[in-house]
């Protein structure tokens, strides 16, 4: 041990251990961990919280409403970070802890880091059972916090003061680094928070945590370009690894080029922009027309920083070029493997800019670019009309929502979401304008995401127009962090769209048989169905009440004044509108596979059933 220590007890050492902890990248640094989220209970009152109350000129403190929240407010600053600074949240013992459990699968999910400082049970067993515990009758070092094991990239229980240094050690390793990234849990058991020790007073020394750029083998970097080489039909799938590598620019050199277009996954959109002549927008079950059609007949497919799920790949069906070949860069092997593909792993604005060097004086045959370009320009067209038809009058539907939306806003702004109806109708629609401005969070699509969400973005980038797209179920999960917006002075804006039910799952529901079941919002009669009357619900004045100034509008032009006025405010403010609840998004132009059920009375189940098959059959294995 070192000559020189400092007494402080487990819970002060790592606040101060966590505030020296920096990562540098390019030749920026930043703040590893850059704040905490905090509720405080029985179990981290009087640790984590004294602590922080301790060493609050290095650390800052985030109250928040809701444990699972929490996370996805850090979530939402680490990802408008590229992942380069984080944020830790810290609970008490009991359900505080298990509250933070969606939050840990959806940060590892996405490949997000998350610091979750969980409280746990006595170490020393002095006080058995405490308040919230869990008695496993077989397993006595079992606590609620085992529950995060499956969903944390790292998980440690610090049963020892001393122990904390290798185990915090090892977590910001795994933070810091874009292959292994995502939740990590350090559970914190209470007597241990508060005991004193002796610590190193290397501990707490300055530390940078370097992410590094990992450059292609060269066999590999080879074998890439001979494949593109003798492609015909190539196409890029833009993933999220592009904005987490800040790759962008990268690509856009890579598309110039060679000529290659470029679609994109939901956490991928915006690699380039809209109006970029490769740009083909989403690709696969929301995807555009243009990017599915071309996908269909890809003789080359080039995933960049993508994790290639059943929404990207139209459950296996839309690659359907019987010589399909698949080349993937990507940071983990892991994801680089997958669809037996040709690999680069590697940082992915490395790897591009290597593969354009290897690609030099190659570009696609023009026909194959004026064809995908057409495309483009027919898909546009679609767009327009779903932005601009109808009056002004009338009550919008919700692609004129994000149509008078597009109007209003910057080329920085933030569009957050993650579920319900807007993902597809954004994925298919919206105009990406720069590489944050599109924040989709669809590896979970986890409702309640977005409101909490907006609060870390807007804390990440100070100054740029956050807005939190809500239908009102999503808005029914987790309205508590607005709260929150109004405490800390976060001006987030907030576009709730009332459709009086669940949209999307409706919609899925009638299409596979279960004829919109309890989807909608509706008085249920005596007879357990539901009637067409919506129920009195005014979210718009819950919104109120919590806190945020509310603009009602009722036409497709009162939206629109609403969003600039709500954009010039200084304070969180909600616009709520009831739209038209009939779809006017264009269809889907792949499948995605949901099973239906097999034998069934009721007929909508035997014709879904009869679709299903249809659409299975066509199904490939790619090997």
């Amino acid at each position: 041990m070192s000559a020189t220590t400092r007494r402080l007890t487990t819970a002060q050492a790592l606040v101060r251990f966590l505030s020296a902890q920096y990562t540098e990248r390019d030749g920026v640094r930043r703040r590893l961990i850059a704040g905490t989220w905090g509720i405080f209970g029985h179990g981290n009152v009087a640790g984590v919280g004294q602590a922080l109350v301790e060493h609050a000129d290095v650390m800052p403190y985030h109250q928040g409403r809701n444990e699972q929240a929490m996370v996805h407010a850090a979530v939402g600053y680490a990802r408008q970070l590229n992942r380069l600074s984080a944020q830790a949240v810290t609970t008490s013992i009991g359900p505080g802890a298990t509250n933070l459990v969606t939050g840990a699968a959806l940060a590892t999910v996405n490949r997000l880091p998350v610091l979750l400082l969980p409280g746990d049970y006595f170490a020393s067993r002095a006080a058995d059972p405490l308040l919230q515990q869990l008695e496993h009758p077989v397993g006595a070092d079992v606590s609620v916090n085992d529950t995060l094991r499956p969903v944390s990239r790292y998980f440690d229980r610090v049963t020892r003061p001393e122990a904390l240094i290798p185990s915090a050690l090892r977590a910001m390793r795994v933070l810091a680094d874009p292959a292994e990234t995502g939740a990590v849990t350090l559970a914190l058991p209470q007597d241990v928070q508060a005991e004193a020790y002796d610590w190193p007073e290397e501990f707490f020394t300055e530390r940078v945590w370097y992410v590094r750029r990992p450059a292609p083998d060269p066999a590999e970097l080879a074998a890439a370009a001979e494949a593109v080489r003798a492609a015909r039909r190539p196409l890029v799938v833009a993933g999220g690894g592009v904005h987490h590598s800040e790759a962008e620019e990268a690509l856009r050199a890579f598309a110039d080029a060679t000529g290659i277009p470029v679609a994109s996954t939901q956490a991928g959109k915006g690699s380039l922009r809209h109006d970029h002549p490769a740009d083909l927008g989403g690709i696969g079950h929301t995807g555009t027309a243009v990017s599915d059609e071309l996908a269909r007949t890809a003789d080359l497919v080039i995933g960049v920083g993508t994790r290639h799920t059943d929404f990207t790949t139209a459950s296996g069906t839309l690659f359907q070029n019987p010589d399909v070949r698949f080349l993937n860069v990507n940071i983990t092997g892991f994801d680089a493997h997958k669809l037996a593909a040709r690999t680069l792993v590697c940082d992915a604005r490395t790897g591009l800019e290597r593969l354009t060097e290897a690609l030099t004086g190659h570009r696609v045959q023009e026909s194959y670019a004026a064809e995908y370009r057409a495309g483009k320009e027919r898909w546009e067209q679609v767009v327009e009309t779903a932005y601009r038809a109808g009056d002004d009058t009338a009550v919008p539907t919700q692609t004129q929502v994000l149509g008078a939306l597009d109007a209003v806003v910057g080329d920085d702004d933030v569009v957050i979401n993650a579920a319900g109806s807007l993902p597809g109708d954004l994925h298919k629609l919206w105009r990406s304008r720069s590489p944050r401005q599109y924040h989709l969070e669809y590896g979970y699509s986890c409702m309640g995401y977005e409101i909490p969400a907006a609060l870390g973005v807007q804390q990440a980038a100070p100054g740029t127009p956050v807005w939190a797209l809500v239908g009102d179920g999503t808005y029914l999960m987790m309205p508590t962090e607005i709260v929150t917006a109004v405490q800390e002075g976060l001006p987030v804006n907030l576009v709730l769209v009332q459709n009086h039910g669940y949209a999307s799952i409706g919609g899925l529901s009638e299409e596979t048989g279960g004829e919109r079941f309890g989807t909608a919002y509706r008085y249920r009669a005596d007879d357990g169905t539901f009637t067409g009357a919506p129920l009195p619900v005014d979210l718009a004045a819950n919104a109120a009440s919590l806190g945020m100034d509310v603009l009602r509008a009722k036409t497709v032009r009162e939206l629109r004044d609403a969003l600039a006025e709500a954009r010039a405010s200084d304070r969180p403010t909600c616009v709520y509108v009831e739209t038209d609840p009939a779809p006017t998004a264009p269809p889907a132009q792949a499948w995605w596979d949901v099973p239906v059920a097999e034998v069934a009375a009721r007929e909508a189940a035997v014709q879904a059933r009869e679709r299903y098959d249809a659409q299975v059959a066509g199904r490939r294995r790619h090997l």
